[in-house]
């Protein structure tokens, strides 16, 4: 807690006000038109169709009303046709939530729009979504289009990167930065608008600022970066979309009454990507093949209020062994022989890679090495002996405290030996690294406006040799807030030789390890440790599971082949099938698709960029001369002794990065505008929604699981092209999918028929599984049960439908007619024409219904209450509208 006059300083991301669009073409112009999900805000964007290989785009940074953009496309329309203001001329094309960016191969330029998403998990009231479809639309017009002989081939390879396969996003949650990162404030801003206060305004006592916020993404795991240079500096922050590819699953799960989501986030770099055998080791420039940023969250849901939940998370990391090698692949074997193809005396490489991890993660830096030690045909060892000669080489210029600390375990050999228990070893590593490392913890304070949580002053029991790097920080001017939390300080790095099956076992007990100390952190359990029987251990070991097979489809073309209950030693005697079928499925892969892969990869990410004068890229023998990079500039750029960035060794242990972390814009804004309030991104009340898409939870049992053990490889198998079919049938999220293939964007539509699954013949009987077994009784949860009404509150509830009956108007009758008692029937009335989801308008009410409504409250009977006739008068024109 910050003392009373410590400044209140707090800092929310912006949410984009462009989810939806529409694409409407003329001969010469498309237009393209962007709006909120309440289709109050709108934005235009002008591409001329007349340039036949120029890309010429026009935002106006207009914000337009819905009335104003109706005046707008009409006045384009009648700008085009002589039609009536009421009736387009020009239609709508395409509907579309985001774009991905813009493409040149050798024609003109496509547009790529996102036309199907789904909400695959949330974060707080940050929403995140699969990209399920996409549609590429050619920007000139026919009548100025070059034609060449090669473009069809360069579209085909370009779509051939399935955008549809785990390509996350979203409209306000930086995905391509830990949660730790987006929680931390900024230290300085890049550039600097005219607006924003000065910093001493940010921390004079007593001042309470809010402050929207737009950080710099991370490149490294921003997929589209590429599609976007050529409009990220001209378009509206609004227009940009951010994409990153990997894996994205989350469980909603019930822990002794609390409410939790476990959430599972996998980025893979775009820095040396590609396949299995073509893409080994690192480049010139210290980024390795195969890396992958893993976070693990844990989020309190129950707290009430979706902004005042807790919020826990561990990263981890796996990725090739940084040094330069590769495999033999000219010979068709099952295990190509490794080759070391650079020396690098210096362990410059490697320098350059572990360089990027302190400053990004901070320190200590765990290497977990799972290459193979003793070979009867030496193989493997060749990069274990090479790996430690780098990290031997690097530690002896680290001061003691921030070396890199190694950790080899043959874990291949020790799964041979009958008697060996290969999780009980890691579950001791994975003790050891998480306990060092330690894990980030974000609680809120006591008192919570509805905004996104900032990082504040450590806690009074830090060590003392963190407290002067965190005095540092506060003393920058913006080291301001009220959130109590811990920091992750340095990573645990995984890596076997493909960085597949054993890395995902060993990176499954690193979390189920960390899933212990997040549900004590969080008051859960009373000690940091779960059993592996356990219902949530269960529900992660899935979550790595899916996230092992998404990964291992994009890297090495099958899924996973050794999985964590081979490792367990509880795999079923069919798994073995399973084994051979993947491996076979991997060998082909790698050997007849791995090259249009890497080249579609190549293409999609700027690798190549294909010009008239330059040989196509299918032609190519290799592609190394694009990944490598130049030796000469890293050697004129380090020292072979300070290997590290010059202002980083003094703020270690903390993440550098975070340490002098900027943002691209920052202005003052209220707690409930809309570009910063979460409300309507979560609740979404101006649109239907399926009840199980915000209240879903997934029931947890251990005979539900044994059930659907046996069909768990037809439930959890990824397509060949990497899309998992089961990266989110672990979400307790909404699972429906948005098609904007209609001329109108739809919002959640519940299915129309699903067809419950049926249990095969061959399954495990029934019996003993009982409805009570699955759902206990409302007695046991709240302690109470339903019963019918008491007497006595019968008797009063008759009461009073009496006294409604007794208080009916007895009409006027002529005389000798007897008369009879009606009920006066209220008609209801509403002006839905000019109504929104967002105001309302009272309805006029005439000068008869008045009359007609004190008739019937003073005629008749006597009134019950004493009322002034100034104040009925008074409240008269209230109601007339007068006053």
């Amino acid at each position: 807690m910050s003392s009373p006059s410590s400044p209140k300083t707090k800092f929310t991301p912006f949410i984009s006000s462009i989810q939806k669009m529409a694409l409407y073409e003329t001969k010469a112009r498309i237009f393209l038109v962007g709006s909120n999900n309440t289709q109050t805000k709108f934005r235009v964007l002008k591409i001329d169709r007349t340039e036949p290989k120029t890309l010429v785009v026009i935002d106006d940074h207009v914000e337009y009303s819905h009335q104003e953009i109706r005046d707008l496309l009409s006045m384009i329309d009648m700008g085009n046709r002589p039609r009536p203001r009421n009736n387009l001329g020009f239609s709508k094309t395409v509907s579309a939530f985001g774009i991905v960016g813009f493409v040149r191969f050798l024609e003109g330029y496509y547009i790529v729009l996102i036309t199907k998403r789904r909400r695959i998990a949330v974060i707080g009231y940050h929403t995140i979504y699969k990209i399920e479809d996409t549609t590429m639309v050619y920007i000139p017009n026919e009548s100025v289009r070059i034609h060449h002989p090669d473009e069809a081939r360069y579209v085909k390879l370009f779509q051939s990167v399935d955008l549809s396969s785990n390509f996350y996003f979203s409209y306000s949650y930086d995905l391509s930065h830990t949660l730790q990162y987006n929680l931390s404030p900024p230290k300085e801003i890049r550039p600097t608008f005219e607006g924003i206060p000065q910093e001493s305004a940010l921390t004079e006592p007593g001042s309470n600022v809010v402050l929207g916020v737009k950080a710099h993404p991370n490149y490294k795991f921003v997929w589209n970066s590429f599609l976007l240079k050529p409009v990220e500096s001209v378009f509206h922050a609004d227009w940009i979309l951010f994409v990153i590819h990997g894996f994205v699953g989350q469980s909603n799960i019930s822990l002794f009454g609390k409410s939790l989501y476990l959430t599972l986030i996998a980025r893979r770099s775009n820095k040396f990507a590609g396949t299995r055998f073509l893409k080994r080791g690192a480049n010139y420039e210290g980024d390795v093949a195969n890396e992958v940023e893993t976070e693990q969250m844990v989020h309190d849901a129950s707290v009430s209020g979706f902004q005042q939940g807790r919020y826990t998370s561990y990263v981890q990391l796996r990725g090739s062994v940084p040094t330069h090698w590769s495999q033999d692949i000219s010979k068709m074997v099952p295990k190509p022989p490794i080759l070391l193809d650079l020396s690098d005396a210096f362990s410059q490489t490697a320098a350059e890679h572990f360089n990027q991890l302190l400053r990004r993660y901070g320190s200590p830096i765990i290497v977990l090495n799972l290459v193979k030690k003793r070979e009867k045909k030496r193989h493997e060892g060749l990069l274990t002996e090479e790996y430690l000669k780098d990290i031997t080489y690097l530690n002896q210029f680290l001061p003691p405290m921030h070396q890199i600390q190694y950790i080899g375990f043959d874990m291949a050999r020790l799964n041979k030996l009958k008697e060996a228990n290969v999780m009980s070893r890691l579950a001791d590593i994975a003790s050891i690294a998480v306990s060092r490392t330690g894990i980030f913890r974000s609680f809120p304070p006591l008192h919570v406006h509805r905004l996104w949580p900032t990082q504040s002053k450590p806690e009074e029991e830090m060590e003392s040799k963190f407290r002067d790097c965190f005095q540092q920080l506060q003393n920058s001017g913006l080291y301001v807030g009220r959130q109590t939390h811990r920091r992750q300080v340095g990573v645990t790095r995984v890596n076997c030789v493909d960085c597949l099956d054993r890395t995902n076992t060993a990176q499954f007990a690193l979390g189920r390890c960390a899933l212990a100390y997040q549900l004590y952190a969080l008051g859960v359990v009373s000690t940091p440790h779960v059993e592996f029987d356990s219902d949530c251990v269960r529900m992660l070991e899935e979550l790595y599971e899916d996230h092992g097979d998404t990964l291992a489809l994009q890297y090495g073309g099958s899924q996973l082949v050794h999985r964590i209950k081979s490792y367990r030693r509880i795999a079923p005697w069919t798994s073995q099938g399973n084994d051979i079928m993947q491996s076979l499925s991997r060998y082909y892969s790698n050997t007849f698709s791995d090259a249009d892969k890497q080249n579609a990869i190549n293409l999609f990410l700027g690798v190549f960029i294909p010009q008239d004068s330059r040989i196509p890229i299918w032609e190519q023998q290799s592609d190394a001369h694009l990944h490598r990079g130049n030796p000469f500039n890293l050697k004129m750029a380090m020292s072979y002794t300070q290997w590290w960035d010059a202002n980083m060794l003094r703020y270690l242990p903390l993440p550098y990065d975070e340490v002098i972390k900027s943002c691209s814009s920052i202005v003052p804004v209220s707690p409930l505008e809309v570009m910063v309030d979460g409300y309507y991104e979560f609740y979404r009340p101006f649109e239907f929604t399926v009840v199980s898409d915000l209240f879903g939870v997934t029931i947890s049992h251990s005979r539900r699981e044994e059930l659907s053990s046996k069909n768990a490889l037809a439930l959890r198998n990824p397509s060949l092209t990497g899309q998992s079919s089961t990266s989110s049938t672990a979400s307790g999220t909404s699972t429906e999918s948005e098609d904007s293939s209609d001329d109108e964007i739809k919002p959640f539509q519940p299915k129309s028929e699903e067809k419950a699954d049926k249990i095969p013949e061959n399954k495990p009987s029934l019996e003993g599984l009982t409805f009570a077994a699955l759902l206990p009784s409302m007695k046991q949860v709240y302690g109470t049960d339903i019963h019918p009404p008491h007497r006595n509150d019968i008797g009063i509830y008759r009461k009073y439908a009496n006294m409604a009956i007794s208080s009916c108007i007895q009409p006027d009758l002529p005389s000798g007619k007897t008369a009879t008692y009606k009920r006066l029937m209220l008609v209801q009335q509403s002006a839905f024409t000019i109504d929104n989801t967002l105001q309302v308008t009272t309805p006029f009410v005439g000068k008869s219904s008045l009359d007609v409504y004190f008739n019937y409250c003073f005629k008749g009977r006597k009134c019950p209450l004493s009322i002034n006739p100034s104040d009925l008068n008074l409240y008269r024109r209230y109601a007339s509208g007068k006053t």
